[in-house]
């Protein structure tokens, strides 16, 4: 019996080594009765991996083209002045711009860097490290390839700025083409989420009015990245040791961006640090431990459980050891916004109100629906997490994972960057469905995971083995609807929408603001060089930037100290005496207050957002009690009272400007008290 059972093995061998030597062979006579030849295959494999690369190079130049193209139509910004191109700038985008042009009218790049580092000129009475509170490394760069490539001669500054910028937004279309290419397997795929994210322009990037914004120089090496992650694990499939060096690369980013950012101590107690050391740890046990069946089934059950323990442990003993600023504003937002707790405060109110830290509108998944972007992506998703969920479950069970994943296996969810993708875009769901900001990272990886979903037989093939599809083979209707579902909505996009694209390019916008021209004149003309102006923080970055007087605030928060200026200067528009405004102003060392006409009568639809109403329910202004307001102030609104030039506010300012939008008062120095 052993004997006969060796024999069968020992033929089998043979059998085997045969065909091994035959299969090369083999597989030519084939490819030449099919009239393919490996020379064929090649050049076809070639041919299509060239036109693919082309097409997104492509797509990309073509979006920074279509970027500058409308950035000139809406700002006519070739025909402007230095100061009314500055304007276009606005609040926190405005500051990082300053900085720019600082490091460029510096004597040399390291004096430059050392400046920004020691800061004392931007706001009053405080050193900042502009670096690293700002994160200012795009700057540094941009000045760096602006001197060093001898542009100087050739482009203006700001050109060159927005230029790189613009660029950027063309590799960030071409890493999501590249991506559900690499998914899907056609570059069809990636056309049509090009045509996604532009028609969804509105709702996939803030490019339109915040260029030099934190998230316009993040975002496309975030897709760059996710392309390359993409890339990596289509091609190592069923391999723990490829997942640890994923864990490894992620671990080693972390550590890079501590040393980069001046030794941030958050990065250390963040709990994807955490996460990730407890991923690698779970995953070593697993790998190495001996067990049974029976024990091989538990510890899959009891994984997810054993990496949130290890997380949350490690991350407790990390906060114990590592000194860092607790981030109790932030637990206490979440609070607020979850409706488990109120406040009063002004700072924590006026960021709820803030239209990125609300959730998204109606109109937001309206316009979604109406470009059929939402539908695909969530018959997209709904396939994938079925499948992905199936794949969990037969695992559990101790069926292993296929070597390799066919077409007519129907089983979409074993490929492992299926199952990155499928939690990825969950997860940046749910941030996006609470926070509307988010949702300029969730919405581009919604077009890029549905064009690579319609695109895809493998997705289409999966259904079908669901719901048992005889009628037609199978494999043909995935083939066929792979190519006529993305070429029939391509053809309903173009018809559409590019003749709305078309207008937006052709028509001229107008953006003048000459009242704030004006102001930015009389300021570089009439004030002295070392006043300190005092009024709302997007008023101040612009300030900053288009005269480079320094200011007594800035549109930041991430500083608790700038975040209780705003706070202070903004009692400028609250029911305050002036007795009180003027000690808080000169507590900051301001020679000139700006008061904003467009704040202080804002007539917004939010009623309970306006900057007033928030500081009279700060300051306990305003009482509510059964729907009816209170007012318990015996001043009245400062920024109405200062305007009828009596006693006592004469006495403290001095109105030295004015135009239709801003008041401009000198903050006496000695106070003259008048009858």
């Amino acid at each position: 019996m052993s004997s006969g059972a060796a024999d069968l093995r020992q033929r089998k061998k043979q059998n085997c080594t045969e065909s091994d030597k035959m299969a090369p062979e083999e597989r030519n006579k084939e490819n030449s009765k099919l009239g393919r030849s490996p020379k064929y295959m090649l050049i076809q494999r070639f041919a299509k991996l060239f036109f693919g690369c082309l097409a997104a190079v492509t797509s990309g130049m073509m979006y920074a083209v279509y970027l500058s193209t409308y950035h000139e139509r809406k700002f006519w910004f070739s025909s402007r002045q230095e100061l009314e191109r500055e304007i276009t700038f606005q609040g926190d985008s405005a500051i990082y711009y300053s900085f720019y042009k600082e490091l460029l009218k510096a004597p040399s790049f390291e004096r430059g860097v050392y400046e920004l580092t020691h800061n004392n000129k931007t706001v009053s009475l405080k050193t900042i490290n502009a670096v690293q509170q700002m994160t200012l490394y795009p700057e540094l760069i941009a000045s760096v390839l602006y001197q060093a490539s001898g542009s100087e001669e050739v482009i203006e500054p700001v050109y060159f700025y927005i230029g790189i910028v613009f660029g950027l937004q063309g590799i960030y279309v071409t890493a999501l083409f590249v991506t559900s290419w690499v998914m899907s397997g056609t570059w069809l795929a990636g056309m049509l989420t090009v045509a996604w994210f532009i028609i969804n322009r509105t709702d996939t990037t803030r490019i339109d009015y915040s260029i030099p914004s934190r998230e316009n120089w993040a975002l496309p090496y975030f897709a760059c990245q996710v392309a390359a992650l993409t890339g990596y694990l289509k091609k190592n499939l069923n391999c723990s040791a490829e997942v640890h060096e994923v864990y490894r690369i992620y671990l080693f980013s972390l550590i890079g961006g501590y040393l980069l950012q001046f030794e941030n101590s958050a990065l250390l107690v963040s709990p994807l640090l955490s996460l990730v050391a407890a991923l690698m740890l779970s995953k070593s046990l697993q790998m190495n431990m001996k067990k049974s069946a029976f024990v091989s089934r538990l510890l899959k059950i009891m994984y997810i459980y054993l990496v949130l323990t290890v997380a949350v442990t490690l991350n407790f003993i990390l906060k114990m050891f590592i000194p860092h600023k607790e981030n109790g504003h932030l637990l206490k937002f979440i609070e607020v916004k979850l409706g488990l707790n109120t406040t009063k405060n002004f700072t924590m109110n006026w960021l709820l109100c803030q239209e990125s830290l609300q959730a998204p509108s109606q109109d937001f998944f309206l316009r979604l629906t109406q470009s059929s972007l939402l539908p695909f992506y969530i018959l997209v998703l709904i396939i994938c997490l079925f499948s992905v969920t199936q794949v969990i479950f037969r695992r559990i069970c101790g069926e292993p994972l296929r070597e390799a994943v066919k077409l007519e296996d129907g089983r979409i969810g074993e490929r492992p960057e299926i199952v990155y993708h499928v939690i990825h875009t969950i997860l940046l769901g749910c941030l996006a469905m609470c926070l509307e900001g988010m949702k300029y990272l969730w919405t581009p990886y919604v077009c890029m995971l549905a064009a690579f979903g319609v695109c895809s037989p493998e997705l289409w093939m999966t259904l079908f083995k669901w719901l048992r599809l005889k009628a037609v083979h199978p494999i043909l209707l995935a083939l066929i609807l792979s190519m006529a579902v993305p070429t029939i909505i391509g053809f309903s996009l173009w018809k559409e929408f590019f003749p709305r694209i078309m207008t937006e390019l052709t028509e001229l916008q107008e953006f003048y603001d000459p009242d704030t021209v004006e102001l930015m004149t009389w300021i570089k003309r009439q004030a002295p060089v070392a006043a300190v102006f005092a009024g709302s923080p997007q008023l101040m970055g612009v300030i900053k930037l288009c005269t480079g007087w320094m200011v007594s605030s800035l549109p930041l928060y991430n500083d608790d100290d700038l975040l209780k200026r705003n706070e202070n200067i903004y009692q400028i528009y609250s029911k305050r005496s002036a007795e009180d405004i003027y000690k808080i102003l000169t507590s900051y060392k301001a020679n000139f207050l700006v008061i904003e006409d467009s704040i202080c009568n804002e007539v917004g639809p939010a009623r309970g957002c306006r900057v007033k109403d928030l500081l009279d329910i700060a300051n306990g202004h305003v009482v509510c009690e059964e729907g009816d307001n209170y007012a318990y102030s015996k001043y009245g609104r400062f920024c109405h009272e200062i305007k009828m030039n009596y006693s006592p506010y004469v006495n403290y300012f001095t109105r030295v400007y004015w135009n239709r939008s801003y008041f401009v008062y000198k903050i006496n120095t000695v106070i003259s008290f008048q009858s």
